[in-house]
């Protein structure tokens, strides 16, 4: 009698003898602060069959109903589905449960995966979704090939995973990857989180606009400000860029502080896990030209030991805005397998 082949998760969990075969369907949902994705792909590679995008419900009364909506959307197009994953912003436990989201205030102890499951009768898991972007970049990305390595996606906030070992740490409860909460300055800039001078009040699209605010009040970025109407409060990271691309040099001092502090955090990161690589994703790695290089090269100076260890380098992610869906799709397929 030939034997069986064995199954092995590649985030873990017990042996199961059957998979489902190539082709079978899964549904990734990766939900944002504005927009909710959804995809239908085959749980392996990238490559999707089909693409939806619903805004994101503001009343955190209705937030699980938009998830249920762009999942049922889906199902109602690919009723073979296998399985269901979900990446959102913020702490979501090993049962799927999101019990506190930063940036998606009001939504407390929302289970789910289990909401999903007893509405449609399908497995489904919910995850952070920077760990679903590290799953990604780790198995089809810039990670590819590293046991060791850091992904930070920098959008509004901070997310990330962290790659030990071979996996995506997932923390005693589910919790591990947020970078961006991270204390870097006692004295800082309030974050979302509610607390003062966390690494994301200095690191992120809402960092960079508080860098470019801090540089107005000192009587300059004019070209900023004007880019943002005239009113310091609408300043976005988008019109600092529109100033740097134009060579202004107060735009020009504000991305090299930004560049600064990411550096400072990434060396903190590298000094507690020793990776091989660091990925810089999200929409701010895109920010301006020779965005990444700068970070790269105030990176040694920010590490304990910098001039006596090899190089780590930071590179740029290679998925986008899609990254967390696909990611979601890949640990559906992993949960049917193991759970």
């Amino acid at each position: 009698m030939a034997k069986r082949k064995v199954w092995r998760s590649r985030v873990g969990g017990s042996d199961t003898a059957t998979a489902p075969r190539r082709g079978t369907p899964f549904i990734g949902i990766d939900v944002g602060g504005t927009k909710i994705l959804g995809v239908v792909a085959d749980g392996i590679t990238a490559n999707f069959q089909q693409r939806i995008q619903r805004p994101t419900p503001k009343d955190p009364a209705t937030f699980a109903d938009g998830i249920l909506a762009v999942a049922e959307e889906l199902l109602g197009e690919f009723p073979s589905v296998a399985g269901i994953g979900v990446g959102v912003p913020g702490l979501v436990d090993h049962a799927g449960v999101l019990h506190y989201g930063p940036n998606v205030q009001g939504v407390l102890g929302l289970d789910i995966a289990g909401q999903l499951m007893t509405r449609f009768s399908v497995p489904a898991v919910a995850e952070n979704d920077g760990y679903l972007t590290a799953l990604t970049e780790h198995r089809l990305g810039a990670a590819r090939g590293h046991d060791h390595a850091i992904v930070v996606t920098q959008g509004t906030g901070i997310g990330g995973g962290l790659i030990v070992g071979g996996q995506v740490l997932r923390g005693a409860n589910g919790f591990a990857g947020e970078p961006g909460h991270m204390l870097i300055n006692r004295f800082g800039h309030r974050c979302a989180c509610g607390r003062d001078g966390c690494w994301e009040a200095v690191a992120s699209g809402a960092g960079l606009a508080n860098l470019a605010r801090d540089v107005v009040e000192e009587g300059k970025g004019s070209s900023i400000l004007e880019a943002a109407g005239g009113d310091i409060d609408s300043i976005r990271g988008e019109h600092v860029a529109e100033a740097y691309a134009d060579g202004d040099p107060d735009a020009k001092e504000v991305m090299d502080h930004f560049s600064w502090w990411i550096a400072q955090g990434i060396g903190s990161l590298i000094a507690l896990l020793d990776p091989s690589i660091v990925v810089l994703g999200g929409g701010l790695s895109a920010v301006a030209d020779g965005f990444i290089e700068g970070v790269s090269e105030q990176l040694t100076p920010a590490i304990v030991g910098g001039d006596h260890r090899p190089v780590v380098p930071v590179v740029a992610a290679e998925f986008g805005p899609e990254a967390g869906a696909v990611g979601a799709s890949l640990r559906a397929r992993d949960f049917v397998i193991n759970g």
